[in-house]
Parts: C-alpha cells; structure tokens; sequence
C-alpha cells in the first residue's frame, strides 16, 4: 500500500514562465486540434514550466485547477481551452490568489506546475496542452491536492473532466482525507454520462464542494462559479456569503447550496 500511494503522489512538479508561453493550439477554426505527442512538444513545455518561481506568499489562498487532457476529450478541446481560459479570468478578477494548474494525460504522465499569482500565465500554458490517448488519473490529482495542502493550506480545488475509469471507492477514500483537511473540491463536468456525474458527485458530497455541467451553453454559469470559487478560496465561506448577496452573485447562491449538508 505505502508503495502504490508513493507512486500515486509522484507528481512531476515544474515552473511556467508567463511571458514565453507559445500557443500552440489553433482554435480559430473550430476543428478538432491536431493530436501532438512528440517528445520534443513534452521537452518544451518543461523547460517552460521550469523557469519562474513564485516567493511564498502566506497571507494569499490557493485554488488548484486541475484538468483531464486524455483523448476522451479531444473533439471539444477547443470549445473546453476557451472555458477553461474564462475560468482563470475570472479567479484573476478576484486576486489575492495563488493558482497552480495539474493536467493528466497519456500512459502515466501527469504534471504540476509551480504556484503562480498571475493566472494569465496558466491560461497561456494551458493553450499549449494537447489530448492524448490514456486513462483517468483522478486519484493521482486526489493525492497531489492532499501533498500539497500537508505543506501549506490549499483553499479549493478545481477539476474539469468528462470521464472516470478508476474505481470509484479508491477515489471517495481520497476525497474522505481531503475533507478531514477541509479541502472541498469543485468538480465540472463535460458530457452527460451518468456514471461520472455520479462519482464527481459523491466527491463533491464527500468534500463539501460542488458539481457543475461543462459544455459550450454553460459559459456564463460556469466563469460565475468559478468566480464564486475563487472568492471562497481567496476569502472562505464569510466572502462566499458576502458575494451571494450581492447583484451577480447567483454563482455564489448556488455554490452554497450545493455546499451544505443535503445540498
């Protein structure tokens, strides 16, 4: 056991440098991008992650954003990066945040980058992200989030995906000891098949975050959740509350709703 969790948590952790970021992903033409798996493609995008670190602001929350780049979600890559990039804006709208991006992708691979307090720099790195072909690594991201809170207190975590081919206990045992730590995950949802809205679910349930739909008629609704969240990780429940009764704030109504016992 003690050697599968080591294995788990062996997260490639890497710096992102905000002004070199190259976007290598076309979403001008609406087409599907074209899958990139080179190792040179893998080898670039370290070197980038490698050269900016970020001094240790603890006064600042931490929101995780974590997303699935397996092949699953290729079709929509470019609808989902367009979202996913409205999601950082609205985290940068709210400030007074430290945001680290997790992908997983292909036979194994899954990678962190350093903490950040620019998320423009993420959103540039995330262009530079393609899909390839491998499993769901959901327990890996589970494990990163719990690692990275026993260092210093992480506020949220966010996770964008649209399947789960893991078995669904392992995960609520992983979200069981992120909710001892008080860390709540914000699960959204591509797709509409029910066995995953189930297992992110009972994540949400079991943390005490919430679960979202993710597709192209969501957009308004999601940056107000994603706002919403980024208000709780940047000043917890209290802001939520103050957000919630404010013009606007319907993503915070509905964040809190999902947030409370039986929600």
């Amino acid at each position: 056991m003690a050697t599968k969790d080591k294995k788990n948590r062996n997260i490639e952790r890497q710096t992102v440098k905000p002004d070199s970021v190259p976007t290598t992903i076309d979403t001008s033409s609406g087409a599907p991008p074209e899958v990139r798996s080179s190792s040179a493609e893998v080898d670039a995008f370290v070197a980038q992650m490698k050269s900016i670190s970020v001094p240790d602001q603890r006064g600042r929350g931490r929101l995780i954003f974590a997303m699935d780049a397996t092949m699953s979600r290729a079709p929509a890559w470019d609808m989902a990066l367009g979202l996913q990039a409205e999601m950082f804006h609205a985290v940068k709208e709210v400030g007074g945040l430290d945001v680290q991006l997790v992908f997983f992708r292909g036979a194994g691979e899954c990678r962190a980058s350093k903490w950040v307090s620019d998320p423009d720099a993420l959103a540039r790195l995330m262009t530079t992200v393609s899909c390839r072909g491998g499993h769901t690594q959901i327990g890996k991201v589970l494990s990163h989030a719990r690692s990275e809170t026993d260092s210093r207190k992480v506020q949220a975590l966010v996770y964008v995906g649209d399947a789960m081919e893991e078995n669904i206990d392992d995960l609520c045992a992983r979200a069981g000891e992120l909710a001892l730590l008080g860390l709540p995950v914000f699960l959204f949802q591509e797709g509409n098949d029910p066995s995953v809205s189930r297992a992110f679910k009972e994540i949400a349930r079991l943390t005490k975050g919430a679960w979202c739909r993710f597709d192209r008629g969501s957009a308004s609704q999601l940056k107000a959740l994603l706002r919403a969240v980024a208000v709780y990780a940047a000043g917890g429940q209290k802001a939520l509350l103050a957000l919630s009764g404010q013009s606007g704030g319907d993503g915070a109504r509905l964040l809190l709703t999902q947030m409370k016992p039986g929600g």
